[in-house]
């Protein structure tokens, strides 16, 4: 109660100056707003911005701590420390306290870097332009942690921070006015910018990358590699993991982008929950399962060549990339995105359809980065205002059409 009342004497304090947003916001990221609207509503709901973000960073902790055992397990695994697991899920191999530590102390400053350097442009960008500070930026500094290799460096992701924060966002208005996806923005970023530090098969294990270093600068240790499925596909290599272990997520890749399982479970809460669209879920699976259809049967046709650099993603069988790859988050957790994504019914359907039949598409004719829902989902962002133009006209003739046949 005291620190309720000390922040609002604060907020009279500083009222009417360049810093109240600042105040405003840390009282309404804590408590309940002071000021609500009294008369003239048409709709009366417990839900707010707050705690829709707020709902999704729910669905999101069980992925981020999995990914901190994973980022331990592929660590000690890569080093030879420790054997595969071998008990599915439970596997006491996996949940150990060892692979839990190596992966906290990786993926912590991770968290603190993207919600520091985050809200700090948000706070600032508020204080310039002297509006409240918004909540959007809640779940974006908890996914931008989990789509980066575990091993990237802290500057490199500030700088990405800061560029998708402002460019994709800020600059369109704030919360609710981007275009983009801003935690795919930064991805974006980051890859285009420095892209060797977004692929290969060294920056998906923890050490990977010093374990190279030394090895070039002639010390006598063995080379550790973090390939990743898509990285071996690519490369014509055949998959060495076992469906399961795509399943729970025993597999190297970015650090919350592994469990298909959780992601399920985690879609399945925003579905219960009214935040996450099944329409763009379900059709974006529909859409990567066609295309996935379509490349399998030009692969047995023999139409391509076993030799050809795109035949061993072509002929991947057409469910595994469901499993592999970032596809299941990105459909869940940003393909979903309420502000970026179509708003209508019918054009969730199309838009998330696309989605999914680019990802695939991208994926297999784009072996040097062969992961496309990256892609898929900013390129149907720019695209989703178009989908809902062209369907809100198309509803509007027709119920034009009804009033002329009842008129005559």
């Amino acid at each position: 109660m005291g620190l309720k009342q000390n922040l609002h004497k604060l907020k009279e304090k500083y009222n009417g100056t360049k810093v109240a947003p600042a105040f405003n916001a840390l009282h309404t990221f804590l408590y309940t707003p002071n000021d609500t609207t009294h008369a003239g509503t048409h709709i009366k709901s417990a839900d707010d911005l707050k705690r829709t973000m707020n709902t999704v960073i729910l669905a999101l902790i069980p992925l981020v701590i999995f990914g901190m055992f994973n980022a331990g397990y592929q660590h000690h695994l890569a080093f030879g420390d420790i054997k595969a697991v071998t008990g599915g899920f439970f596997s006491p191999e996996f949940w150990t306290l060892d692979n839990f530590m190596v992966g906290f102390w990786k993926t912590l400053p991770l968290i603190i870097i993207s919600y520091g350097v985050g809200l700090g442009v948000e706070f600032i960008f508020a204080i310039i332009k002297g509006h409240e500070v918004e909540e959007g930026y809640l779940v974006t500094g908890m996914l931008v942690p989990l789509i980066v290799p575990i091993d990237i460096p802290l500057w490199m992701l500030a700088v990405a921070v800061i560029f998708g924060v402002v460019i994709g966002k800020e600059v369109f208005g704030g919360t609710g006015m981007n275009i983009l996806n801003p935690a795919l923005t930064i991805r974006a970023f980051l890859f285009f910018a420095y892209p060797t530090w977004m692929s290969g098969d060294k920056v998906w294990v923890n050490g990977a990358v010093e374990r190279t270093n030394e090895i070039l600068a002639g010390a006598n240790v063995d080379a550790i590699s973090g390939e990743t499925i898509l990285g071996s596909l690519a490369q014509g290599k055949e998959i060495v993991h076992s469906v399961w272990d795509m399943f729970y997520g025993f597999i190297p890749g970015s650090v919350g982008e592994t469990s298909t399982l959780l992601i399920l479970l985690g879609g399945l809460f925003l579905i219960f929950s009214k935040i996450g669209s099944w329409r763009i879920m379900l059709s974006a699976t529909l859409g990567a399962l066609v295309m996935g259809l379509i490349f399998n049967g030009i692969a047995d046709a023999g139409w391509i060549g076993e030799g050809s650099k795109f035949y061993s993603l072509m002929s991947t069988s057409f469910w595994h990339h469901l499993l592999i790859g970032g596809f299941a988050f990105g459909v869940v957790y940003m393909a979903t995105d309420p502000v970026t994504a179509s708003q209508t019914n019918k054009g969730k359907w199309i838009y998330g359809f696309l989605i999914g039949f680019l990802s695939i598409m991208i994926r297999v004719f784009n072996p040097a980065y062969p992961e496309g829902v990256m892609l898929a989902i900013l390129l149907m962002n720019v695209f989703a205002p178009t989908i809902d133009h062209y369907i809100v006209q198309s509803n509007v003739k027709k119920r034009l059409k009804r009033i002329k046949v009842k008129i005559t």
